[in-house]
């Protein structure tokens, strides 16, 4: 059976040591102190890894609550920036959407899974879960993609294009998967194989969709589709796996 093939059991993103880092209100009260901290800091100008390591030894947090802390924190400066630059959803009819696919997917994946996912202080959620050089397939994959592809169709979204990181294992079994979905359900999208796909998405006239910090301050227009898409499986009650604060 090959990775991008369905696989038993599989699931996105939840470490063993995660319900003991994040379930706890000690833990989320120490990790909402860290994050109000960095804010402070980094809109003061302080720069991002002295500022993490700094505030991690302070509250002594662990290696992956660094990793959600980094994905919560920006600065006032890049949250004005970013949601100048944000469009809203009446906004996405007729667009044409480049999409990040492994940072959407993996995020949507992770929180149908049952994984934990964090929200930012600029309103995007980020995930602690990584494809380590291989991509493979999880029991959410497919409901991701009928996800993805419905919310964009409400969104009346003209075309989305979704490009992957050709250097990840198995990214050509994942485009052929995604177009296969596009063809089964009447999705307009096309699949795009890139070496360097952060980069690529900057140069695009379109409107693009992800919640990769560098890609979100080098960007023309960007859209919410991670938050558009949990917020609206979650209208009213938050899982406990979602964990989001205010500073």
């Amino acid at each position: 059976m090959s990775d991008i093939a369905e696989q038993k059991g599989r699931n996105r993103g939840k470490s063993s040591e995660d319900d003991a880092l994040f379930s706890s209100e000690k833990q989320r009260s120490k990790i909402r102190e860290a994050l109000q901290d960095m804010y402070y800091l980094l809109s003061r100008g302080y720069p991002v890894k002295a500022t993490l390591a700094l505030v991690g030894n302070r509250h002594r947090l662990r290696a992956r609550q660094l990793l959600a802390l980094q994905g919560m924190a920006c600065s006032a400066q890049e949250i004005e920036e970013r949601a100048g630059r944000e469009l809203k959803p009446e906004a996405m009819r007729n667009k044409i959407l480049f999409i990040d696919g492994f940072n959407l997917l993996i995020l949507l994946e992770t929180l149908l899974s049952g994984g934990y996912i964090f929200g930012g202080l600029d309103g995007c959620y980020r995930d602690v879960s990584s494809v380590h050089g291989t991509y493979k397939k999880v029991n959410q994959t497919e409901e991701v993609l009928l996800l993805a592809g419905n919310t964009l169709r409400d969104l009346g979204v003209q075309k989305a294009v979704w490009v992957f990181d050709a250097p990840v294992s198995n990214s050509g079994r994942l485009r052929a998967l995604c177009q296969k979905t596009a063809l089964d359900n009447g999705f307009v999208w096309e699949v795009l194989l890139d070496n360097a796909p952060d980069k690529y998405l900057t140069k695009q006239e379109g409107v693009v969709a992800s919640s990769d910090a560098w890609v979100l301050n080098h960007c023309k227009d960007w859209f919410n589709l991670g938050a558009h898409i949990v917020n609206g499986l979650y209208p009213d009650d938050v899982p406990e796996n979602v964990i989001r604060f205010e500073v």
